[in-house]
């Protein structure tokens, strides 16, 4: 059951908070069978577990952010034994560096998506973040523009869950 403090995603964009929020989402669509690499967005219910700010680019935008730190990582290697999990640097297997050189990652949103126990194989975190541009895909996460993706990280709740519905795959 969908509750008002949930995001949901529809064909027009994210509705949240009273109104429709543009977003992007993976350039493979919408999937029930998320996989590694199949750049889709997974539909279904994903609680917001946590959220994480780079300090140096931007202001704490709620009291639980977690700063990005030089050398957090994000281990995407299905046969890793930390997969899908922050990792620090150096780190051998494949990884995703979070504190990037570009704002993609200024602000970013954690969802339950295949985490914190992962299933190797079953798709690597599914942030909500930066978009690169209008209507430019994303890897599967689901991607704002930066002043509302500050906005809907101030009006999410402990409640607050992304929504993703199977219809739309």
């Amino acid at each position: 059951m969908v509750s008002s403090a949930d995001m949901v995603l529809t064909r027009q964009g994210m509705r949240f908070a009273g109104r429709l929020w543009p977003c992007s989402i993976g350039r493979g669509g919408v999937t029930t069978r998320k996989r590694e690499g199949d750049a889709a967005t997974p539909a279904g219910v994903h609680a917001i577990m946590g959220m994480l700010y780079r300090p140096d680019r931007i202001a704490r935008p709620v009291p639980w952010a977690q700063p990005i730190r030089p050398g957090d990582l994000w281990s995407d290697d299905a046969g890793d034994g930390r997969y899908n999990q922050l990792v620090r640097a150096p780190y051998g297997a494949s990884h995703e560096d979070l504190r990037r050189a570009d704002p993609l990652y200024d602000l970013v949103l954690l969802t339950d998506w295949n985490w914190p126990e992962a299933t190797p194989g079953h798709g690597s975190a599914i942030f909500l973040h930066r978009w690169r541009r209008p209507g430019f895909p994303t890897e599967g996460c689901v991607a704002f523009r930066p002043d509302h993706l500050r906005r809907i990280a101030r009006a999410i709740t402990s409640d607050t869950r992304l929504v993703v519905p199977w219809a739309l795959a």
